[in-house]
């Protein structure tokens, strides 16, 4: 990623927010590296030198800033090629991915060789894939260090370290301090039952936008919405173990981001959760980026997100039910499923109670048991298949997989047309350029019933198609309590 000096410096001088995230500032007086929003004094430009990543920056000998903590920047999305496939990396590095395989495993689940990986990951990031990996794990240390009380050897393992000694050593040798320094000032007590972090994007954000779609959509006993908050029940299986809790998630006072609270109970799988979150809520959005391209389609909403998934399985199950029925039927079916095949899990939520069903629980299952549930059988062949497709490794649904070749094996599964093919892209694999082109919604919304003029007319929105469509349906269905939009662009 190349970055010019000069205009870092003018957006660092101005505290842009639009750029928090996208570079860092290492400052050769102090041998810290900041957020270009950070609060101190605005260092002399000579003693400034700008980092694509904070990995790039601490590989330079700059340690973080404690103030504007660069753990806490907002992350980037990108469709050109080799920078999707760089960031797709790097959201699995922070996933945990790294911790579990070996970088030849990431970058076969890429769907790449590991030279190539690391070639494109060097020159958008600035580091290897190792080294980044390294200071995602100190950064996430430093973040669990900072905002809760869990003890230090379970911030290690939490954050992905092997040993409390090689922890120690390496913070200490990386930030000049020793893990117990950060606690000279412990954070408040909370429950012993949550951990609360905070998440930061790029503003503006709508948040009753994203609150109304995932909120017409949500699983009776496994999620729901309100006005102010978003919670459901999680279930991420690591190692061979299954760790299931919750999240809740609303807008943070005064700032830029969501704050999330965590069940303790998802400790030892913390970077999945947090990593699932922004995915999920789409907080690496950049919406001048993409407004440049909408232009008039979304001026009157330029916060509006792409809700991505918590998991992909799940959206892509979700998504065959709701083949050819209403929103609201789709949601009635998806409760009924969730509830005969999913997983009991203890909340402080009466509401809540259900885990959606693993793919190896419907891998399992015949036909005849789940089309018992007023699910139609062609339907439930369909969703079998989908799972057990998930189970041999033979489809990822994930951000960062290879677009191309999962759409293509979508398409090949009995059941599955263009428009779910689409619908999977857009959420589950995070593709900002997916264009559900048969969906009658775009078509009312755009006045048009013709598929291919359908395609030609979305051209203009490429590479943000699933943008414009999030803002051709919010023509379609508005929403109709007052609109909030968290943040305004600098």
């Amino acid at each position: 990623m190349t970055l010019d000096p000069d205009f870092c410096y003018r957006a660092a001088r101005a505290r842009d927010a639009r750029f928090d995230g996208r570079f860092f500032i290492g400052v050769s007086s102090t041998r810290i590296y900041c957020r270009p929003i950070c609060t101190v004094k605005t260092p002399m430009r000579k003693n400034c030198t700008f980092y694509p990543s904070a990995a790039a920056a601490e590989a330079a000998g700059y340690r973080p800033c404690l103030r504007c903590r660069p753990e806490l920047a907002p992350g980037n999305a990108s469709v050109d090629a080799a920078r999707r496939l760089a960031h797709a990396a790097a959201s699995l590095i922070e996933d945990g991915t790294l911790a579990d395989s070996s970088l030849d495993g990431l970058a076969e689940r890429l769907g790449v060789t590991d030279r190539h990986l690391r070639r494109v990951f060097q020159a958008e990031f600035g580091v290897a894939p190792v080294a980044f990996a390294q200071t995602q794990r100190l950064l996430l240390a430093k973040r669990l260090l900072t905002d809760t009380t869990a003890p230090i050897t379970e911030v290690a393992f939490a954050a992905g370290f092997q040993s409390l000694r090689r922890f120690n050593a390496l913070f200490k040798s990386r930030y000049r301090l020793c893990p117990r320094d950060l606690r000279k000032n412990p954070p408040a007590p909370r429950s012993a039952e949550a951990h609360r972090f905070e998440l930061s994007y790029r503003p503006p954000y709508d948040w009753d936008g994203i609150i109304a779609f995932l909120g017409a959509r949500c699983v009776n006993g496994v999620e729901e919405a309100t006005a102010s908050s978003y919670r459901r029940v999680v279930r991420i299986a690591r190692d061979g173990k299954e760790h299931t809790g919750w999240i809740e998630s609303a807008p943070a006072k005064r700032k830029p981001a969501l704050s999330v609270l965590v069940s303790a109970s998802l400790m030892k799988v913390m970077p999945a959760v947090l990593g699932r979150v922004k995915h999920l809520m789409d907080l690496a959005a950049n919406p001048d980026e993409i407004g440049e391209v909408l232009g008039a389609l979304a001026a009157e909403r330029p916060g509006l997100r792409v809700p991505g998934a918590f998991d992909g399985f799940e959206i892509a199950v979700r998504a065959t039910l709701g083949q050819q029925i209403s929103v609201a039927a789709a949601r009635t079916i998806a409760g009924r499923f969730a509830a005969a095949f999913g997983t009991s899990v203890e909340t402080p939520f009466e509401s809540l109670k259900t885990a959606f069903p693993s793919p190896e629980r419907i891998a399992d299952l015949s036909v005849s048991e789940i089309a018992i549930l007023g699910i139609i059988a062609p339907r439930a062949r369909t969703i079998i298949e989908l799972a057990r497709e998930v189970v041999r490794g033979d489809l990822a649904l994930t951000p960062g997989a290879d677009v191309a070749a999962t759409l293509a094996r979508l398409r090949q599964l009995p059941g599955v047309g263009e428009w779910t093919a689409q619908y999977i892209a857009m959420r589950a694999l995070a593709w900002p350029d997916a264009f559900p082109h048969t969906d009658l919604g775009v078509m009312r919304a755009l006045g048009e019933r013709n598929p291919k003029r359908l395609l030609a007319a979305g051209e203009a929105w490429r590479p943000w198609r699933s943008y414009a469509v999030m803002h051709l349906w919010a023509s379609e269905a508005p929403v109709a309590a007052p609109r909030r939009i968290h943040g305004t662009a600098a």
